[in-house]
């Protein structure tokens, strides 16, 4: 049992996906494949073939790749040149209490298989070291009238 989530068990199911990403760094936009948990609502989603940068996701036990420790072990058919995402641990529970309150996605990809079909894209880049700046013209502007009682 996971001292964090009390309620999962070993054998309960989760998917790992591999996503293509991006790091801005001096100016360059780098690519990096980083494996993490996929949530049940999303993997609904991508079936629906929207499109996605997962190129692969692989369906497992979550005991199979967290400990009970904490630690992270990667199954071996994610080679050396994949990261693991920030927060793996957190975000595999949460993951795989997804699958737990929606078991109905259990039957996309059954315990231990790959599935690679998805609609891959990278026309939206998902870059993970993007900063936001917010500034003042990027307030709505409202009418006048919005806030008066009239």
């Amino acid at each position: 049992m996971y001292k964090n989530a009390p309620e999962l068990e070993p054998a309960d199911y989760i998917v790992l996906g591999i996503a293509n990403c991006f790091i801005k760094s001096d100016g360059e936009v780098l690519k990096v494949k980083v494996v993490e948990p996929i949530p049940s609502a999303a993997l609904e989603a991508i079936w629906k073939q929207i499109p996605t940068s997962y190129e692969l996701a692989y369906s497992t036990s979550i005991g199979e790749v967290l400990k009970e420790d904490g630690s992270v072990t990667l199954p071996s058919l994610f080679n050396q040149d994949v990261q693991i995402c920030n927060e793996f641990a957190e975000r595999a529970i949460a993951a795989a209490r997804t699958y737990k309150n929606r078991p109905a996605s259990k039957q996309f990809i059954p315990i231990g298989e790959t599935y690679s079909k998805f609609n891959f894209s990278l026309d939206k880049k998902r870059v993970l070291n993007a900063e936001r700046v917010v500034n003042t013209e990027d307030n709505v502007k409202q009418h006048s009238h919005t806030h008066k009682v009239l």
